[in-house]
């Protein structure tokens, strides 16, 4: 059996197993064929170059196995195989936190060209918070696409800060990129000239209707309250304080964005197109956050 074809019959095989997609990646055909090739010690591009090659008998085994162990754990591949990709990025992922997919990588990602979020940055744009950086995934993006910045990364959770921590240094960003463990703003530093906040924000009936895969992540990263808007209330109204006069906030909010207009009527937004659509990710101002407050 060669190459294609073994991905090919256990992408058939995730497919009836029902399994649910969304940590990396979207379908069958490309679950199979990261969990094969990763299996095999293979790079996850072998099928541009390999996809004729035989399989051995000891190939096989040890790739049939990952995909069983995929099924019957519900385990996302990222936490089987210990590794995510988040814009050609490689990140060290396991249970003690999220694994990352944020929109906001995509806006960062375009660095000093022309990227969404350039129009509203400016060469005075110096210093940045990664607020619930999880991972530190969206800390490690931005310090990457913008070498002139620092960045302060802040979580609430020892161990994903754990994790946070393996990540900054396997991209040697130590010099520029400071953890710190507090509830949202709290022990961090300020004023920053951009705050990026992929927050917990799923609503509570979705907490109780997740596939088995989201199951498996901390809930302490998903769960957002009744409406979703928990822990976006305070962020909203505790950011005016650390942010400079120009800064902007970049908020995440995935499938949430009814909840979000229900509860900030006021609020003036920018909504910014990511991949997902234009309804995902959305922008503050400074100025605009006071104003709906007063």
């Amino acid at each position: 059996m060669t190459l294609i074809e073994f991905i090919t019959a256990q992408s058939a095989r995730l497919k009836e197993a029902g399994v649910s997609f969304g940590h990396g990646t979207t379908n069958a055909f490309d679950e199979a064929a990261w969990l094969v090739t990763w299996a095999l010690g293979m790079p996850i591009d072998a099928l541009e170059t390999q996809a004729q090659r035989a399989i051995t008998p000891d190939e096989f085994t040890k790739a049939d196995d990952i995909i069983a162990r995929r099924i019957d754990t519900r385990l996302p591949a990222a936490y089987l195989t210990k590794q995510a990709w988040l814009q050609n990025v490689p990140f060290y992922v396991d249970q003690r936190t999220i694994i990352p997919r944020s929109f906001i990588a995509e806006l960062l990602a375009d660095g000093e060209g022309d990227g969404t979020l350039d129009a509203w940055l400016s060469d005075n744009t110096h210093s940045v918070l990664d607020l619930c950086t999880g991972n530190g995934s969206l800390a490690v993006i931005a310090a990457m696409a913008y070498p002139e910045i620092t960045v302060d990364a802040t979580d609430i959770s020892d161990e994903a800060l754990a994790v946070a921590r393996i990540n900054v240094d396997q991209h040697k960003l130590g010099k520029r990129i400071t953890l710190f463990k507090g509830d949202l703003f709290e022990n961090v530093r300020g004023p920053y000239d951009l705050i990026v906040c992929n927050p917990p924000y799923v609503n509570s009936d979705s907490m109780a209707h997740l596939p088995a895969e989201y199951q498996h992540e901390p809930a302490l990263a998903l769960a957002g309250g009744d409406d979703g808007m928990g822990l976006i209330r305070r962020i909203l109204g505790d950011a005016p304080r650390y942010m400079t006069r120009d800064a902007v906030l970049v908020l995440e909010i995935g499938n949430e964005r009814e909840h979000f207009e229900a509860a900030f009527p006021r609020l003036e937004v920018a909504w910014l197109d990511a991949s997902a659509g234009s309804d995902q990710v959305l922008l503050l101002t400074r100025e605009g956050l006071l104003r709906a407050t007063r």
